[in-house]
């Protein structure tokens, strides 16, 4: 999805996390056991950083404001530019729609930063983490599904991936999370529902951020082309259980934690052609999901 290039996306909060080489992880986390650790704990608001084992936690930062971010030219051409300036689009769409919206905070983690919910890396992937109501995503796990999972994960498929984080606020402050807790694994589980309006929540939001503008009345993005859906859906469905299962060994429904590829799909889809009104995942039936 491309920024229009004078758009000004100066007014973003985002901060730069972490540093370069503070991540240990005990035995390493290489080969394709590592990767499907890594991304089926992708999307998710739980302690991720405590499944990896043997991390050792740098010391919270503050962290720094992004830099060389302020026109849509800055975020066409900067990955980290890219998801600090979607920033406002996401609090101009979700403020409209959700009653006391508060926005959560961004952190663009640069190697590793210490959490409520664990430590945030590359190794663990995008994840928000509700006691801190913040969002972590280190933008080198976008080169992760393009070498090992085949994704392209272009602009369109970074804002799903932040999209779909930004919809786990969403479900805190809204309180889903408190009234369908984790029953547990599984295709039809509350937790696989959760991710599946998550990635509907993103599908929504993106189907009209071309119509959030700047301070100037300038639309902060363009409508995405064919292909550029055709990417975030290829990433939807890089990041199912079952794709991530099948690299690793057997796929088994009753593990599931975020929903199939062709789950994560539909729901996506059904966001972006038919609005939040249809993202209610926990009122449909198992057949239905």
């Amino acid at each position: 999805m491309t920024f229009n290039n004078n758009a000004d996306v100066g007014g973003n909060t985002a901060r730069r996390g972490g540093g370069r080489g503070g991540l240990v992880i005990g035995g390493g986390l290489a080969g394709l056991g590592g990767l499907a650790i890594l991304l089926l704990n992708l999307f998710t608001g739980g302690d991720v950083g405590s499944l990896l084992g043997g991390l050792e936690a740098p010391q919270p930062s503050e962290g720094t404001a992004i830099a060389q971010c302020d026109t849509g030219a800055d975020a066409n051409a900067n990955d980290d530019c890219r998801l600090a300036a979607s920033q406002l689009i996401l609090d101009g769409y979700w403020e409209q729609r959700v009653r006391d919206y508060r926005a959560p905070q961004l952190i663009i983690v640069d190697g590793s930063q210490s959490t409520s919910c664990g430590t945030a890396s590359h190794a663990t992937g995008p994840f928000y983490c509700p006691p801190d109501e913040t969002v972590y995503i280190d933008p080198t796990f976008f080169a992760v599904l393009r070498t090992q999972f085949g994704a392209q994960a272009g602009p369109l498929a970074q804002l799903y991936v932040l999209g779909h984080e930004w919809g786990h606020h969403i479900q805190q402050i809204t309180g889903v999370m408190e009234r369908f807790a984790n029953d547990g694994t599984g295709p039809t589980s509350n937790g696989v529902r959760t991710e599946l309006q998550a990635d509907c929540y993103a599908g929504a939001w993106l189907k009209d951020a071309s119509s959030v503008t700047d301070p100037k009345g300038v639309a902060y993005l363009q409508r995405p082309t064919d292909a550029q859906l055709r990417d975030a859906l290829n990433a939807a469905a890089s990041v199912g259980d079952d794709n991530i299962q099948a690299q690793s060994g057997a796929v088994r429904p009753e593990t599931w934690t975020h929903g199939s590829s062709a789950q994560r799909q539909r729901w996506f889809t059904s966001g972006y052609q038919n609005g939040l009104g249809a993202c209610d995942t926990f009122s449909v039936s198992g057949g239905e999901l």
